[in-house]
């Protein structure tokens, strides 16, 4: 018998989809400047947030620009000092996060326990005690994992990945919602620390129809949230440019979500898919290629511009299209409950948090491997689009339960009723640069 877990969740579908979109746009208008970071800080930063970034956090987390700023910063010292105490303190480290309410919390468990805290208070943190350290906690990780690999096929296949709560202190094995009581089937040394979360599936790709194409050409500036066609193999799909950056040699590109490639074996060789800009509701000029594309494990792309769009990216602009931009200023690492943003060319700006890291998701045939999640809604279309916190760069989007649903309103209210929330699974920025020597995020 499904639980009512189970039929909660499939109020959203049983599919959902990555979040790619039919070839269509929003004009675009001349960018504002960057700002840069003063003396003055966050109040400073504040200050210089767009309007429609301003109204997503209000809308969303009820974060006023200072708030936003100080917790997303307040994010990044944690995960410094996490760090350091996962090495110093390895029997008694569980993890760190930031709570509904901003509080840094460090949780504390077992041997080591009291020298662990005078640390913690030291760094101005809370501590919490908990049963299990993360190293615990990442033992019943690969043993839950490895059981995984011994169901049998038709139920296997229901199990969309595995990963650690660190705020509730035991491990989350997620699957579709058509799984069932899939908890009676663990086994007794996993099920105190284990738990069951059911939800809509994450299908495979999708494609759309290829637009015709145009011989106009917009004299602006492309940033990251702007719309993109990308085309190969007589596919053409509607996705989100991402951070703009430079490679090894300090030539601009573009990092953007894998599977907006539709012709991935062809990356980087004459065949390569072809990137063109948007314009009105129909695909304009090309505007790169595809240089590399990643999608099993990591999931993003590096789209080369053409020798006469190269300077178009040449900034370090985040935006909602045709709005004035985000500046972005660093890269940063996820924390679980640090305020996150998205820019998407189909949904804008939405706001919300990180909800786990490190995880694993089966999506369609391939895995996202150690991306993290978050409760932002992203529809088709915003593909490819960026995640920050702060004025920092932190993800690609990736896969999103709630593409489908056309409107993040609708989802909204579907998730209010059911109890079920969005998701959007990320491929963290800084795991990409390292498997990419030399390539940097503008800061610009």
């Amino acid at each position: 018998m499904r639980s009512s877990l189970a039929r909660r969740a499939a109020v959203f579908g049983s599919t959902a989809l990555l979040i790619l979109g039919p070839l269509t746009a929003v004009a675009q208008a001349e960018p504002a400047a960057s700002p840069g970071v003063s003396e003055s800080g966050v109040s400073d930063q504040a200050a210089h947030l767009p309007i429609e970034l301003v109204e997503a956090l209000q809308r969303d987390l009820q974060l006023s620009p200072d708030q936003y700023l100080e917790r997303s910063e307040l994010g990044q010292k944690l995960a410094e000092f996490a760090e350091i105490a996962r090495v110093q303190f390895p029997d008694a480290f569980a993890g760190a996060w930031i709570d509904p309410s901003g509080t840094p919390i460090v949780g504390l468990a077992g041997n080591g326990r009291d020298a662990a805290r005078a640390a913690v208070a030291q760094a101005g943190f809370t501590t919490k005690d908990v049963e299990r350290s993360q190293n615990q906690l990442e033992a019943t990780r690969t043993a839950l994992s490895d059981w995984i690999g011994t169901l049998p096929p038709e139920i296997g296949k229901l199990v969309r990945g595995v990963a650690v709560d660190i705020t509730t202190n035991n491990v989350i094995l997620r699957a579709d919602d058509t799984a069932g009581n899939l908890i009676d089937l663990l086994p007794p040394v996993l099920r105190e620390a284990a738990r069951i979360v059911l939800g809509p599936a994450l299908a495979p790709l999708q494609p759309v129809a290829q637009g015709p194409q145009s011989a106009y050409y917009a004299a602006d500036s492309f940033l990251g949230g702007d719309p993109y066609a990308a085309v190969g193999g007589g596919i053409g799909l509607r996705c989100s440019l991402g951070f703009n950056a430079t490679d090894s040699n300090g030539a601009p590109v573009n990092i953007s979500a894998g599977h907006c490639d539709p012709n991935r074996e062809a990356a980087g060789s004459g065949n390569a898919s072809l990137a063109y800009s948007m314009v009105g509701d129909v695909s304009g000029p090309v505007i790169g290629t595809f240089e590399k594309t990643s999608l099993d494990g990591s999931d993003y792309s590096i789209i080369r511009p053409t020798r006469d769009a190269a300077q178009r990216f040449a900034n370090n602009g985040v935006r909602v299209p045709g709005a004035a931009p985000l500046g972005i200023t660093g890269t940063a690492n996820p924390v679980v409950g640090a305020p996150v943003c998205k820019a998407g060319n189909t949904s804008g700006f939405n706001c919300g948090v990180v909800t786990a890291t490190h995880q694993t998701v089966p999506v369609g045939q391939r895995v996202i491997a150690d991306g993290f999640a978050t409760n932002l809604c992203a529809l088709q279309g915003d593909s490819g689009g960026t995640i920050v916190t702060g004025t920092l760069a932190l993800g690609i989007s990736s896969a999103s339960n709630v593409g489908d649903f056309g409107m993040c309103q609708i989802a909204d209210f579907v998730g209010s009723v059911t109890g079920d929330n969005a998701e959007l699974f990320a491929t963290p920025i800084n795991t990409i640069l390292r498997e990419n020597p030399g390539l940097a995020i503008r800061t610009s």
